[in-house]
């Protein structure tokens, strides 16, 4: 499918409508499961167009998020990842390989933990969910929103990391988009408040997926050091770190992110 066509949204219920869950698709071939971080999935993300022209891409809002409902049927990551087991089976999806990013890179870690035969593979971008003393990762829920900004962005200056912190002029729209920042933060903080360590260690073991881990080299939300904690806890797997590129690096780095994620993929 050519990446100029439009995604699809749609929306799917679980468990007897439980979960009312907004997902957008693109593309055909093998699925591919994207979950996002905390800053949620407000509508397709351009960057997984090249992806969409080999896989089918399945992009869902977590509970709690955006339009997606459900969030109180949710306790631990455990459940999460039990959630989205469901969701892998009720959309038909056969050993989907996962893409996740920050939380949702945790969630993903998480299903292939409990699921360790519903993966394909898994590409964990800076995800959370491990913890060292050593270098505590960032407490981004009491960040102020500059130090959030140079914690993610490797040029929080570049008209980049400043189109996607600006404002909106509308006091309407403004007011719109902190209320659903504070549910997003409400939702995630559900999962990861006060620290991200809610047993994946115990579990991370289990992970049998071939694994990419991906971290920008100047990640200021979730250290590098991080990267080599997970490929030491994962057997088999790779860690490639992208030069400038900090939190996100599919958004600051594409090409870098894109070469290295489809040669894993593909291969």
């Amino acid at each position: 499918m050519p990446s100029s066509a439009v995604a699809k949204t749609e929306t799917v219920w679980l468990r007897n409508r439980m979960f009312r869950i907004q997902v957008w698709e693109k593309g055909s071939g093998r699925p591919l499961l994207f979950l996002h971080g905390g800053s949620g999935l407000q509508e397709w993300p351009s960057w997984l167009d090249p992806f969409a022209e080999r896989f089918r891409v399945i992009a869902p809002q977590h509970p709690g998020f955006g339009e997606s409902t459900g969030l109180e049927h949710l306790d631990d990551f455990v459940d999460l990842a039990l959630y989205y087991l469901d969701f892998i089976e009720e959309l038909g999806l056969d050993r989907p390989d996962i893409i996740g990013q920050s939380f949702g890179g945790n969630i993903a870690a998480e299903i292939a933990a409990v699921g360790t035969r519903h993966v394909g593979k898994l590409v964990l971008v800076a995800p959370t969910g491990l913890w060292s003393d050593d270098e505590p990762a960032a407490d981004w829920f009491v960040m102020g929103r500059e130090e959030y900004l140079r914690a993610v962005w490797y040029d929080p200056e570049a008209a980049l990391a400043k189109g996607w912190a600006s404002e909106p002029q509308d006091r309407e729209e403004r007011a719109r988009q902190n209320l659903e920042r504070a549910q997003r933060g409400a939702a995630e903080g559900k999962f990861l408040w006060p620290i991200p360590d809610k047993g994946l260690k115990k579990r991370i073991h289990r992970i049998k997926a071939p694994t990419l881990l991906v971290w920008g080299v100047s990640d200021g939300l979730v250290p590098p050091s991080y990267g080599r904690l997970f490929q030491q806890s994962i057997a088999g797997s790779r860690l490639v770190m992208i030069p400038e590129a900090g939190h996100r690096p599919m958004i600051e780095q594409p090409e870098a992110f894109r070469e290295a994620v489809l040669a894993f993929l593909q291969n």
